[in-house]
């Protein structure tokens, strides 16, 4: 696992280039403390390429540092990843005719990359950010793995372009200024992130997942390569499918035990991590270290669901405990490590988790993207009962429910998936909210007509390109799928996954200089599992059906059939007590109540908050967050 950055200009001589990419490169050196590599094409005109890497080494300790070059040295690679097929893919290139200087992974793609140009990202099964610079071409390639597992952003400048795995190394460049998007900052009010391509920096785009670009003199624009098809179904029966998904996971989760350093599981007390764990355990001879996060708050905690896998394999079992002082002293490094407007919650936890992990071992697996790709998430199956709900009279659905709701108590000590008040209330949001957002029916933080009294009327005009339900719609609707379910499944694949949960699974590892690695973001076995029939993803209230039959003999009681929670953090209860002042210190007079939002309208759902009258704890937390970006960058 690495960081990776550079640029082309037409400007500037050998010795701005090198300072230049040596200020992107101090930028994101956590990303990479093992070592460092640069590398300048210096135009005789003026100008050139660089590029920059920093080395988390995980395999082929001697000969892997990079940037990397083919046998005549006119293509440069630097690679942030992990490709598992890359031995298979060797054996294809020395046959071939082409010769290695080094053993491990990167060598093989700026290989193939001679064979097959830009279609060589097919052929990769892994997790990848990379970019190739052609200096005999004058060409810039970039790509992102099919998912989004590795993150890469970039800028264009006159006449060439800037990139990084981070926005912060592209902040470093001399010529790109931070600058706010306010669109991109109206989504993140909504989804408690920035949805790609945003980054809440006007001019930093990412590069979306399943997508390269060639940069030449003129410009590019991204291309897509890779789109989960949920379609033809798969034909055999349940009992044949669960055998071969449990032969699929297994396969993913031995791929990603290769490692010359020592790796481990994130447990969180959930059906995908224990699976994952538990399959560690079948394939090694030492006991697997596990690490999980407990809190205070029982309603909250997970932690004895954790300890009965630890207990059932015999892991090598760390725990932390999370409390609020934990939280508030890495909002900041949360904020540093992200570089957008980020609010989830549980990335402070993430924060805490890796760095414990990371003082024992340097890979860890865990169990991203199983509630994506097996519809492991309780909307799942709310959604159609929320359209049966949508159809009755008016009278109920627009009068009587949402004056329920506003009469009752929050309870603000439970995780949101527990408390029947929090589904009532949303049902007031349900009948606004197409299914195919269904993201911002359940789980949105200011839905749009909330994030709209929220907002100055200035930042309001400004940001109105921001249609989040339009964003979720469009995907909705571009799904290879008959099914809403599978639409669904998709939508959340495009925006939710690389947004959200994949930007917190990168970023708190790599700040800490962890390797996460997820068995259930194989892009063969998400293909796999996109192709299974809904009835396989979810059965009345139960999702994940066929992965639950697949390994219920390998899960202790109680692990298997549990529903699905979130990895909640207990923020309401906090800005209700311990963190009450902090917030609103932090938000009396900032840039927030300043430029973003009407003062009257934040101290409203302050007040509302502390008196119990509502739950606006992760609201708070939202304007918290975002309050320490804009202080941090802008």
């Amino acid at each position: 696992m690495c960081g990776i950055c550079g640029f082309v200009t037409p400007r500037g001589g050998e010795g701005e280039i090198g300072e230049t990419l040596a200020d992107m490169t101090a930028a994101i050196a956590h990303r990479g403390p093992d070592g460092q590599g640069r590398y300048r094409d210096c135009f005789p005109q003026g100008g050139g390429a660089a590029l920059g890497h920093l080395r988390l080494a995980i395999i082929d300790l001697v000969t892997g540092d990079q940037p990397l070059f083919n046998e005549s040295r006119d293509l440069a690679i630097v690679f942030n990843g992990e490709v598992y097929n890359f031995a298979e893919l060797r054996r294809e290139l020395v046959d071939k005719g082409h010769t290695f200087v080094s053993s491990g992974d990167t060598e093989t793609i700026v290989h193939l990359y001679e064979e097959m140009g830009s279609a060589c990202v097919t052929r990769l099964r892994g997790m990848f950010a990379l970019a190739i610079w052609d200096a005999r071409r004058r060409e810039l390639f970039l790509a992102r793995d099919p998912l989004g597992k590795k993150p890469l952003y970039y800028a264009w400048i006159p006449g060439g372009i800037v990139f990084g795995s981070e926005p912060k190394a592209v902040l470093a460049h001399p010529e790109i200024t931070a600058r706010l998007d306010a669109p991109a900052v109206a989504h993140y009010l909504t989804l408690q992130h920035v949805p790609e391509p945003a980054t809440g920096f006007a001019g930093i785009a990412s590069l979306p997942a399943g997508h390269t670009m060639t940069w030449r003199q003129g410009g590019s624009e991204p291309s897509r390569y890779f789109q989960l098809d949920y379609l033809p179904k798969l034909a055999a029966s349940p009992a044949e499918l669960a055998e071969e998904l449990r032969a699929r996971v297994t396969e993913a989760v031995r791929l990603r035990l290769v490692s010359d350093v020592p790796l481990g599981a994130h447990l969180s007390g959930g059906v995908d991590s224990a699976i994952v764990t538990a399959v560690m355990a079948g394939l090694t001879d030492q006991p697997v270290r596990t690490f999980s996060i407990a809190f205070a708050e029982e309603a909250f905690n997970e932690a004895a669901k954790a300890r009965a896998v630890a207990a059932r394999y015999g892991t090598r079992h760390t725990e932390f405990t999370v409390g609020f002082d934990e939280a508030r002293g890495v909002m900041a490094d949360v904020v540093a490590a992200t570089d957008m407007p980020f609010a989830d919650p549980s990335a402070l936890a993430a924060w805490h988790l890796c760095r414990l992990t990371r003082q024992h071992v340097t890979v860890a697996l865990n169990g991203d993207g199983g509630d994506e790709m097996f519809a492991g998430y309780q909307r799942y199956w709310l959604d159609p009962l929320a359209d049966a709900y949508s159809r009755l009279p008016d009278v109920l659905t627009h009068r009587f429910v949402p004056w329920l709701a506003r009469r009752l108590a929050p309870s603000g000590n439970v995780p949101v998936e527990a408390d029947w008040r929090e589904g009532l209330k949303r049902l007031a949001q349900v009948v606004r909210v197409p299914r195919a957002a269904s993201l911002v029916r359940w789980g949105s933080y200011f839905s749009p007509w909330d994030r709209e009294a929220l907002l100055r009327p200035e930042f309001s005009w400004a940001a109105r390109p921001a249609d989040t339900v339009g964003l979720y719609e469009a995907a909705f609707a571009a799904a290879t799928a008959a099914g809403d379910l599978d639409r669904g499944l998709f939508a959340d694949v495009s925006i939710y996954l690389p947004g959200d949960l994949l930007v917190k699974a990168d970023r708190m590892a790599m700040a800490h200089a962890l390797e996460g690695r997820s068995p259930f973001l194989d892009v063969e076995l998400a293909a796999f599992a996109a192709r299974l029939p809904e009835r396989c993803k979810r059965r009345g209230r139960t999702g994940k059906y066929l992965l639950r039959r697949a390994f219920a003999d390998m899960l202790p009681p109680g692990i298997a059939d549990q529903p699905k929670r979130g990895f909640g953090l207990p923020v309401a209860g906090w800005f209700r007590g311990p963190l009450r002042e902090f917030a609103r210190d932090l938000l009396a007079g900032g840039r927030v109540c300043r430029e973003i939002a009407r003062p009257e309208a934040v101290g409203a759902l302050l007040d509302a908050h502390e008196a119990g009258r509502a739950d606006h704890g992760k609201r708070i937390f939202a304007l918290v967050m975002l309050e320490l970006w804009l202080r941090r960058y802008l």
